[in-house]
């Protein structure tokens, strides 16, 4: 093995995954549910489902439209 690498020519891994934290989040039972559901139907984990909805958010810099009623 050498002793030294050269990675100066090196290019990002596109396969790996971005770091993730784990967090704790009230949310209502029904929104539950619906992510339960639709993940089911898609086949994937809902708390994934709701990590690419909400990484979709981000990317599209969509902002909460709120009424207090």
């Amino acid at each position: 093995m050498r002793e030294e690498y050269d990675f100066s020519n090196s290019i990002k891994n596109p396969y790996a995954q971005k770091e993730k934290k784990q967090i704790s989040i009230n949310i209502e039972t029904d929104t539950i549910a619906y992510f339960k559901a639709l993940a089911k139907k898609v086949g994937i984990p809902y708390q994934n489902l709701i990590n690419s909805y909400l990484t979709d958010c981000v990317n599209k810099k969509v902002e909460p439209k709120l009424q207090w009623g």
